[in-house]
């Protein structure tokens, strides 16, 4: 492997070494240099795109070409004619100057090869072809080639290193409020243009009052041909898996249909090959386009998530079985009303198995090591949909109204064996539902005056339930401590039947929340260059919580037990809750926005009347109170690639009702938490830097961040062990927790080549309460990602990628550090215009100074036969985990405790595929 990476590198640098430079200046015919415009290079035997450049505020351009070959240069500026000269590159670079001259014309410029990247306002567009390279098979691998975009580790997109929430095609939303489904989806073939919308504006009206810099969409532009026909492919296959028994299949259909009427999209899958369209954690996480109208008020209030949260990791399974249908569509039965919408169906089924080893670090806690494994069994069935109609009759009106509906049915069987507790067996069941509305009208009265309302109100309903059967042996409840059973202590405390031949643990919970989320914007404008912005705004939030611990007896009865156990006040703690929490937030927003040059001053305060109540078993607990809650930005804008934003806010953060009751929650049969009823907010300090500049005259793009956190009255927890059972509480505290990070990546190309590195510095400083005692800890991770990649038309290309992570944490004499070393190679050629190969190789080592290294490998391949890039039939071999690694390792640690959790994952799967393409 190290023999081949040297000699992918020897290419890489060979290629770029025999690249020459030719660079110049573009003026007008009286010698003002300009400023984009478009110089392209034409290969004059291929005909193809050699190279392109886009002339900087001087005028000048350069372009990276191969020597001893002959093109043709094509300079062109809008409003100029265009300009043509053949030139024959010998082996010394060249200065080459061009003087454009005004197009009296009225026929449109006539461009022999498209502009790879062009500039118009706050829109950057792509032309797809000119970065294809002909392994491309959906949109993911066409915004891999853009520079400047990036797919993150989640598989979304990341422009200028903001998150794109919203992606349309032919300007029609598509799924909104996420881009995965997109980029795994939409055929590359398809693609003609993407453009990247900066500053971008869901409302045209407040696009000149407000700051939208972290705001990008996408808008993808499909090729001539594509409207008004179906288009898509269809997949179908099957493989061998080791073991005999295991048969694996495939379906997928991804079919799409646009109009300028209306647009249909359906994607389904069904396998069992591990390919997970969406796991658990997009499915939660798809918001729909939705926004708190609060968002930016300081007002921070968590309604809590009690579904199965780890339903997440579907990448770490033995085996997984998935089905995926989704339906998008937009009509617009006229130019004054939009409808759309889309349905989703998810369903997934695991086996899942993990060996697990923690040690406590403080020997003080008295906690025992403990070693386990876990194996499981989860099942999921998720449903989302969502409409929304637009009515926009004029510029000066706009309506929306949009309503989300989620519902799911989850399970989770998890067999445990512990070195310290034995076996147990935990079964978690969820079925919750929400619905989520939100309606919006634009109104401007005149050029002067804009006023804007906006709504949210948001319903759910979320009914866990938990069931953990553990050993007992009833003969030793009395004998020693060291003799008893491991959760003998804790059964004593939460009041249950200890003669019995094992715990049966039960936990009902049901939790309704209801808020409004609302408020009235009015924007008086000054001059072109300011504006004032009043906000009336109002939160009101109700929960109600409800829950009961029982047993299950070994004659079936059903045993509800009274609590005794008691926390550090001498309070009995109950085994049920029964609270109900009312909130409510109305404020006043004041901002003042003054462009003056290249700043842009948004200074403000909201002014906050807080009510919270909220009772339980007859008692209330109240407390309202005012709070100013000052905020500041200032937007630098060099020039339209090129910004730096400061920004400042001051935060109130109210928690939700799961840890203002009273009552004891199980977590699982070794988590048991419980709330308390006067909880305070907690006030928070939060300031951030952010820099980006994407240079198109040398290919260079960078985005940097900075942000400093500082909670002054931060909520947080103290937690009692029992063996290795905690119990945690809730309290206020005025010691101080702070976090810093910073993130930065630069990206330029050269030629055919384009470097990247990215670094990423995390520090945190924490106050943790464990058996009464405080101590303070301290962690600081960094990481370097450098990485090449190659940008071929007729070559193989290859990426490689290195990552250096390390991660360090402090408590008092107990410091612990690991290290991660990363390299990875991707290749991929296209070989006689008929053959696609692919293959990725990535090798992980973990060492650390509490415990040995360890590492681990995968090695993924496929093959692919299609007579030409217009045939419809093409035929594909795949294999994952070439090597048949059983499992990968994590080491880690946090404030009290180090780990290293070993999780089996898929075998050797081998598949050959048959795609139809439309």
């Amino acid at each position: 492997m190290k023999h081949f990476i040297t000699l992918a590198l020897l290419l890489v640098v060979g290629t770029a070494v025999a690249q020459i430079k030719i660079e110049g200046v573009v003026k007008d015919s009286i010698g003002n240099p300009l400023e984009l415009a478009n110089v392209i290079a034409i290969n004059q035997e291929t005909k193809g795109l050699e190279s392109y450049g886009i002339s900087n505020a001087q005028g000048q351009y350069k372009l990276a070409l191969t020597k001893n070959n002959t093109y043709t240069i094509q300079v062109s500026y809008i409003g100029m004619k265009t300009f043509e000269e053949v030139l024959t590159i010998k082996e010394s670079e060249l200065t080459k100057n061009f003087t454009l001259k005004d197009d009296n014309t009225l026929d449109a410029i006539h461009l022999t090869y498209e502009m790879p990247v062009t500039i118009k306002g706050d829109t950057l567009t792509y032309n797809a072809d000119s970065f294809n390279k002909g392994t491309e098979r959906k949109l993911e691998d066409v915004l891999k080639n853009l520079p400047g975009v990036e797919i993150n580790a989640d598989g979304k997109i990341e422009v200028e290193g903001k998150v794109v929430n919203k992606l349309m095609v032919n300007g029609k939303d598509f799924f909104d409020g996420d881009s995965k489904l997109a980029t795994k989806n939409i055929p590359s073939n398809a693609v003609d243009k993407i453009q990247v919308l900066r500053n971008y504006a869901e409302v045209g009206q407040l696009s000149g009052v407000q700051n939208n810099q972290d705001n990008v969409a996408i808008n993808i532009k499909l090729k001539e041909g594509k409207e008004n026909f179906w288009f898509g492919n269809v997949t179908v296959g099957g493989g061998v898996a080791p073991s005999p028994n295991d048969e694996l299949y495939l379906v997928q259909p991804k079919l799409f249909y646009y109009s300028p009427k209306y647009s249909v999209n359906v994607i389904g899958d069904i396998n069992n090959t591990g390919e997970v369209a969406l796991t658990g954690r997009d499915i939660r996480n798809f918001g729909g386009g939705f926004r708190r109208p609060s968002s930016n008020s300081g007002t921070s209030i968590n309604l809590g998530d009690n579904g199965l949260g780890s339903l997440t990791n579907l990448g770490n399974a033995q085996s997984i079985e998935s089905k995926l249908g989704a339906f998008n569509f937009s009509y617009a039965p006229n130019k004054a009303l939009d409808i759309s919408g889309f349905a989703i169906y998810n369903s997934n089924r695991l086996k899942t198995r993990q060996e697990s080893f923690v040690r406590y670090t403080d020997s003080d806690l008295g906690i025992p090591d403990e070693e386990k494994i876990e194996t499981g069994r989860e099942a999921t069935n998720q449903g989302l949909g969502k409409l929304s109609l637009r009515y926009k009759p004029d510029v000066n009106n706009q309506l929306d109204y949009d309503v989300l509906g989620r519902i799911s049915n989850d399970s989770e069987d998890n067999r445990v064996f512990s070195s310290v507790v034995g076996n147990t067996n935990q079964l978690d069941e969820a079925k919750p539902f929400s619905i989520n509305q939100n309606v919006s009208y634009y109104y401007t009265l005149n050029e002067k005056n804009i006023f804007a309302f906006e709504a949210q109100h948001l319903f759910k309903d979320e009914d866990p339930f938990y069931n953990a059967m553990l050993v007992n042996d009833p003969t030793n409840n009395e004998g020693p401590i060291d003799e008893q059973d491991a959760f003998d202590n804790t059964a004593a405390g939460l009041g249950l039947n200890r003669d019995q031949f094992g715990y049966n643990l039960n936990q009902e919970r049901r939790i309704k929340s209801n808020q409004l989320d609302a408020k009235l914007d009015y924007y008086y404008i000054l001059n072109a260059k300011s504006n004032i912005n009043f906000t009336l705004g109002t939160i009101l939030s109700h929960q109600q919580f409800d829950s009961n611990i029982f047993q299950f007896l070994d004659d079936g009865s059903y045993f509800d037990p009274e609590a005794v156990l008691t926390d550090s006040d001498g309070n009995v703690l109950r085994n049920e809750n029964d609270t109900e929490y009312a909130f409510s937030d109305v404020y006043l927003g004041v901002h003042y926005r003054l462009k003056s040059g290249i700043f842009t001053f948004t200074p403000g305060f909201s002014l906050h009347e807080y009510g919270n109540k909220n009772t339980q078993f007859g008692d209330t607990y109240q407390d309202d109170f005012f709070k100013i809650l000052p905020d500041f930005e200032t937007l630098i804008q060099f020039k339209k690639s090129e910004s730096l934003t400061f920004r400042y806010s001051m935060q109130n953060s109210f928690t939700d009702v799961t840890k203002l009751a009273e009552g004891l929650i199980l977590n699982n049969y070794n988590s048991i938490q419980y709330g308390t009823p006067d909880l305070q907010n907690a006030l928070s300090h939060n300031l951030s830097f952010r820099y980006f500049s994407f240079n198109l005259f040398n290919y260079t793009n960078i985005f940097a961040s900075l942000n400093y956190n500082k909670n002054i009255d931060q909520i947080r927890s103290v937690t009692q062990f029992d063996n290795v059972i905690r119990t945690s509480t809730y309290f206020n505290s005025n010691f101080a927790d702070e976090s810093v990070s910073a993130f930065g990546r630069m990206q330029r190309t050269f030629g055919k080549l384009r470097a990247s590195l990215g670094v990423n510095y995390n520090y945190s400083k924490n106050n943790q309460f464990i058996q009464g005692r405080r101590s303070v800890n301290e962690s600081f991770s960094q990481s370097y990602s450098p990485e090449l990649r190659t940008n071929f038309k007729k070559a193989p290309n290859l990426t490689l990628r290195y990552q250096y992570r390390i991660t360090e944490n402090n408590q008092g004499s107990n410091d612990t550090k690991f290290i991660t070393n990363a390299p990875s190679i991707e290749f991929d050629a296209y070989i006689w215009n008929a053959f696609t190969l692919r293959t990725d190789y990535s090798y992980t080592k973990q060492t650390s100074d509490v415990g040995p290294s360890d590492a681990y490998q995968t090695w993924n391949a496929s093959l692919a036969y299609r007579k030409d890039k217009d045939a419809k039939w093409e035929y594909e071999l795949r294999a994952s985990n070439l090597l048949n690694i059983d499992s990968n390792i994590n080491n880690g640690s946090n404030n009290i405790s180090v780990y290293s959790t070993e999780t089996f994952v898929l075998p050797r799967f081998v598949t050959f595929r048959l795609i139809y393409t439309l």
